[in-house]
């Protein structure tokens, strides 16, 4: 089963010094290292929030806004697909993510057309 993990944080409470940021930095080596050697990582990547557009249809009008859709002090700052045999084995992996420690982890099972 195939499982997305998107990652929320407020992105002014991450690591802030420099011992800080090599800690976490650290965590994230070894956390896509054991993803990787587990044969559970599909995919991985940021989505940095000064980057976002959102779009609506309303009216057959789009509308397009930049920035996050909705006014929250966490933001979505990136994901992880993983191919998990089940929803406990994601959520092991889900808490061994850095941004568990200061944001949150939001676990959905993929969706697959058949």
């Amino acid at each position: 089963m195939k499982y997305m993990l998107l990652m929320y944080a407020n992105e002014s409470e991450g690591p802030n010094t420099p011992e800080e940021q090599q800690a976490a930095q650290a965590a994230w080596v070894a956390l896509l290292r054991d993803a990787r050697a587990a044969g559970v990582l599909e995919s991985t990547g940021g989505l940095p929030s000064g980057n976002t557009t959102t779009v609506r249809v309303r009216e057959s009008r789009t509308l397009i806004t930049d920035g996050p859709f909705a006014e929250t002090h966490e933001q979505l700052g990136g994901y992880f697909l993983l191919d998990c045999k089940d929803l406990d084995e994601a959520i092991g992996w889900a808490a061994k993510i850095p941004t568990a420690r200061y944001g949150s982890i939001e676990i959905r099972p993929l969706w697959t057309p058949q």
